[in-house]
């Protein structure tokens, strides 16, 4: 009998596994390298790395660290979790948005020509 292990694990960790998969989509995204080819490198199908990067926990644990060999050679699974590589600080600043303040009714009249 198949069981999914989505239905199978509690909340917990299906929320930690889902945390772990969008940090291991981060790091690939912040070091420019396509799922495709990180799954190739990894030796695994891309249908296997879109489930990991989306968390599944029914996949095995080696082949969440194979993944993240292939993207990041050399980095810890607990390098990952705490955010250690600089490629991630690069692209937290790439996705904080700038805010734009609101103009004044005078600025607002003088652009209006």
């Amino acid at each position: 009998m198949k069981v999914t292990q989505s239905a199978a694990a509690s909340p917990a960790v299906l929320a930690e596994s889902a945390q772990l998969g969008n940090a291991l989509a981060r790091l690939r995204v912040a070091r420019h390298i396509q799922q495709r080819d990180a799954a190739m490198r990894a030796g695994l199908s891309r249908n296997t790395a879109y489930r990991l990067e989306k968390g599944d926990p029914g996949v095995a644990l080696g082949q969440w660290l194979r993944y993240l060999e292939a993207i990041a050679p050399g980095l810890s699974l607990l390098d990952l979790i705490s955010n250690a590589d600089p490629s991630l600080d690069a692209q937290t600043a790439r996705e904080r948005t700038q805010r734009v303040r609101d103009l004044t009714a005078n600025e607002l009249n003088d652009l209006d020509f």
